[in-house]
């Protein structure tokens, strides 16, 4: 067998477009390279700006190149019998096969693969499948991106691993994978299946290679053999011989051993003190450690000498998932390689992040899939996943379009949980997350899932009363969410669906076929009673969308008061908000309540026999698979119940302590409304859960202080009046960085102030003259922060336009892509290119080095005072006779610019240049909070028509290696 793999080069993706570069490269079934072929071909069209800026690819290269029937000719011949490979095989098959039909030749009918679902399937954990991207990460040589001879060679490489990886394949994974594949996608199915009968002919299976249970062959094992490290009482006792200092020496040794050019940092040493003089003092600590204190280890040295040398558990919690992995594969495989005695620490997370294991066989098995291709590539993938995850963790995975909804019908939770009495018990992800924790010294987990161990009456995580808060700026934000309520039009209508989409499909009609074999005395009256319930869903259904359809138009006709996710893709133009106020509810809510009470009727009627039929299945049949499918169906039911009560306590909308409001845009109507119930202020509820019953608390975020004062933290979070008390201590590092050499502040001083929230046609014209004008100044290599995606997209064309001739790329967050990490790559492999972002971009990106060279911030970043929450805090500051712009909208302005201005400097080598287009950073009396709580940059004003030159100035000694 041989194959063809092929790349081709063309003007664009139309029907009118031409190829201009054919490279190809032929294969024997060894993978060695037997040929290869490549070829300009003359376009009958000019060749686009663009394409040229992609591909290199001039006018002039073409220009004596054969034509396309000449360069067929010696094409055809080599395809004939062969197998076409190709990297998005769709796109090269379709230009090729209009090609061949416009020259007169027969169509290519041959078999075809791609490498993009194999690299989806073979590499799981992958995070990008662009050719470039992923030859990087394979070590493939590819200097030519974009050029058909270049990107041809490269995917015939990663065809070749991606075949090596098939033959290293457990054969149970490998007939699995051809059962799983068919004939559906391509030839997928029937390339696996080659690999898969030499396997069954050659080899013998390997026992200790893999666990194989219920025939899947799995990487983790049995999870009730996991043991403590420090189980044999010599380990212990030698933690006992350490003093703090002395541990502390051995381990920089250690970490300077381990990583080349390893320094000191005094910030890092302060913070070592503070923590563990917090821990054994038992007190709380407020702590702000910017960019490059190395705060992680700053806090995880520290817990596992106190846990380790007390015996005492410490949780550490962070906001974002991201950050716990960077734990996990950073910062705790270096503690495990430098320290004198073993340790354990656990990553534990939200149960939904975890793969059940008897979902996923019972789907696998009965082929219950959905879309065709995508569900059986994303079961493909997980099948080979679980022959290299110990975690199950969906973290790991890189989903497709559809993978999301594939998960959410494979994710482990509590209420369809066979626990002791699953097959799975003692491989189970979840499980095993939770012994790993129950087991650690230390457990990193997220702040959503302290705030669910809280509603689950701490039956979640292991017993603690130490905890460690990192990203704690964000604690308030996640326990508004998690102590109040948020339901969407999906929150009934999925469960549903999943239950009974209609009389045909569904769960529950399943179930009912399935009872028809049964030969147990009550199987008819069951059945009779599913069948009672069946038409209820549809009366549900209309009943659901009527209320839907209400709410939407309440919040429409509220004059489109915009909502704080304004500054998302899809918010702003068309976003409805709508707050309701106890004793002033609008006019129509008695409809609202009227339609509420049918739809509370309806699922009652649902949830109450469905329930008794379950319990009187589950006592009397002994089939394994309808006992599973009872078990899901009664978490689903169980899903239904849950959200009819949240329903019912916001039709009430009767706490006073509670701010309720509905979101809706107009896109989706009905079908975009969120209903919200959350706590005005949770500073009392983060008080009794944490602060007055842990022993020590540590918070710790780059973004902690407002003008070197804790007031508005403290104030916050439920610890005003610690401080006095002694029970807590506030610290602020000093920055490892010299700001004053690395970062330049410019603000145009002459700049136009901008009239309205958005759309101010003098103000956009000469931001993005200005913009263009810095952007061709540092060669691209600049990240655009707005407050507002609509003045974003206003901003995206012209900046585009003017840009292109330059060869600058402009990249838009919701235009070219809604994926951070996807833009954020896209960014740093194209060095002159420029960003523009949002929300999500004022935190949590991490761009080092030349690839930043300039961050722009176009207006400081207020929440909308007209947000519901913001309205509702700011009332309650007003009954207290206090300021709520001072005491409200500036804190939290200035911690989310302090985020900002963090993403310029990440390293001691960065240098750069922030610009800042809102001149109220000088001209109002309030601009001084937020460039006083900068940590010391250089701050000038000037004249828009000398930043520019001044930016040139700043950069240049850096170029020429001069000192400034």
């Amino acid at each position: 067998m041989n194959y063809a793999v092929l790349d081709l080069e063309t003007t664009g993706h139309g029907a009118g477009d031409d190829i201009i570069q054919v490279g190809l490269v032929l294969m024997d079934e060894d993978m060695k390279v037997v040929r290869t072929y490549s070829s300009f071909v003359k376009p009958t069209i000019p060749i686009p700006a663009f394409i040229t800026g992609l591909t290199g690819i001039e006018e002039a290269m073409v220009a004596d190149a054969p034509e396309l029937e000449e360069v067929l000719l010696e094409v055809v011949p080599l395809l004939s019998d062969a197998v076409l490979v190709a990297h998005n095989v769709s796109f090269d098959a379709g230009f090729l096969n209009a090609a061949l039909d416009r020259s007169g030749y027969v169509a290519f009918d041959g078999r075809r693969l791609d490498t993009i679902d194999l690299l989806r399937i073979l590499y799981p954990t992958l995070t990008t499948y662009q050719l470039g991207a992923v030859t990087e990460l394979f070590g493939i040589e590819h200097d030519q991106h974009h050029r058909a001879d270049s990107d041809a060679m490269a995917t015939a490489e990663l065809f070749a691993a991606c075949c090596r990886k098939l033959e290293g394949l457990p054969l149970l994974t490998l007939q699995r994978l051809a059962q799983l594949l068919g004939d559906e996608i391509d030839d997928l199915g029937w390339f696996v299946s080659q690999f898969a009968t030499r396997k069954e002919m050659t080899s013998a299976i390997d026992m200790d290679a893999f666990a194989y249970f219920r025939q899947f062959a799995m990487k983790a094992g049995d999870w009730t053999e996991e043991q403590h490290p420090r189980s044999d009482e010599e380990a212990a006792a030698s933690a006992a011989d350490w003093t703090f200092p002395a541990f502390l020496e051995h381990l920089k040794q250690g970490i300077a051993a381990v990583i080349p050019g390893y320094e000191e940092r005094e910030p890092q040493n302060m913070m070592f003190r503070e923590v563990i003089d917090a821990l054994e003092e038992e007190r709380h600590l407020l702590i702000e450690a910017g960019t490059g204190t190395g705060k992680s280890l700053g806090y995880l040295i520290p817990a596992l000498y106190y846990g380790v040398q007390h015996n005492k558990k410490i949780v550490v919690s962070t906001h974002t998932i991201n950050l716990q992995e960077q734990l996990r594969s950073r910062d705790l495989p270096l503690l495990l390689a430098v320290m004198p005695y073993p340790f354990k620490a656990a990553v534990f997370k939200g149960r939904g992040n975890y793969l059940c294991l008897r979902k996923f066989e019972g789907k696998v098995n009965m082929g219950d899939f959905g879309a065709p291709a995508e569900d059986r590539i994303t079961a493909s993938q997980m099948v080979v996943w679980l022959s290299e995850t110990e975690h199950g963790d969906q973290e790991e995975l890189n989903f497709g379009n559809r993978g999301a909804d594939f998960w959410s019908a494979v994710a482990s939770d509590a209420d369809s949980c066979l626990n002791r009495s699953c097959p799975w018990f003692k491989r189970c992800y979840y499980h095993r997350a939770k012994q790993e924790a129950n087991i650690a010294d230390v457990v990193i987990t997220n702040h959503s899932m302290l705030f669910t161990d809280i509603r689950a009456d701490h039956r979640l995580l292991p017993g603690y009363e130490h905890l460690i808060l990192d990203e704690a700026h964000h604690l308030e934000d996640v326990a508004g969410k998690h102590l109040g309520t948020q339901l969407s039009y999906y929150g009934i209508q999925q469960p549903v669906f999943r239950l009974c989409k209609d009389a045909r499909n569904g769960q529950l009609i399943v179930l009912n076929s399935r009872l028809a074999h049964e030969n147990v005395e009550q199987t008819q009256k069951w059945r009779e009673e599913i069948d009672e319930v069946v038409p209820v869903f549809g009366e549900l259904r209309d009943e659901w969308d009527r209320l839907f359809e209400l709410l939407y138009a309440l919040a429409s006709a509220s004059g489109g008061a915009r909502s704080g996710a304004a500054d998302s893709p899809g918010g702003e133009a068309g976003q409805f908000v709508l707050r309701l106020r106890g004793g002033k509810l609008p006019e129509l809510w008695k409809e609202a309540q009227l339609i509420e009470e049918a739809v509370h009727g309806y699922l009652t009627q649902i949830i109450r026999p469905l329930d008794k039929v379950f319990a009187a299945i589950k006592e009397d049949i002994d089939d394994p698979a309808i006992a599973a499918l009872v078990t899901d169906l009664s978490g689903t039911v169980k899903d239904l119940a849950r959200a009819r009560d949240d329903l019912r306590l916001f039709i009430k909308a009767d706490k006073t302590d509670t701010v309720y409001w509905l979101e809706a845009n107009a896109n989706s109507r009905a079908k975009s409304v969120q209903l919200y119930a959350v706590p005005a202020d949770v500073s009392s509820q983060l008080r009794t859960y944490f602060f007055d019953t842990k022993r020590s608390v540590i918070l710790t975020s780059a973004t902690l202080s407002v003008q070197k004062s804790f007031q508005y933290a403290c104030e916050q979070l439920g610890l005003a009046g610690e401080e006095e008390a002694g029970r807590l201590k506030t610290v602020q590092l000093p920055s490892p960085f010299n700001y004053r050499e690395q970062a330049l502040v410019i603000v145009p001083r002459n700049f136009p102030v901008l009239k309205g929230a958005s759309g101010d046609p003098m103000f956009m014209e000469k931001l993005v003259a200005s913009l263009t004008e810095a952007a061709i100044g540092t060669h691209g290599r600049m990240l655009i922060l707005f407050t507002s995606y609509k003045m974003l997209k206003q901003a995206y064309e012209p900046l585009k336009e003017a840009l292109s001739e330059h060869g600058i790329q402009v990249l838009g967050q919701g235009i070219d892509s809604s994926n951070r990490s996807k833009l954020t790559r896209r960014f740093q492999q194209q060095a002159a290119s420029i960003l523009l972002g949002t929300s999500s971009f004022w935190e949590g990106v991490d761009i080092p080095g030349d690839a930043l060279t300039c961050l722009a911030i176009v207006r400081l970043p207020f929440q909308p005072p007209n947000h519901p929450l913001v309205e509702a805090k700011s009332e309650l500051l007003q009954e207290q006779k206090q300021n709520p712009f001072m005491k409200l909208s500036i804190p939290q302005a200035v911690i989310r610019f302090k985020q900002g201005f963090g993403r310029l400097v990440r390293t001691a080598k960065d240098r750069g240049i922030v610009l800042i287009y809102d001149t109220r950073v000088i001209d109002t009396y309030y601009g001084k909070y937020f460039l006083y709580s900068l940590p010391g940059p250089k701050i000038e004003t000037m004249h828009v028509d000398q930043i520019v030159p001044r930016m040139h100035e700043w950069l240049t000694p850096r170029e020429e290696g001069v000192e400034t």
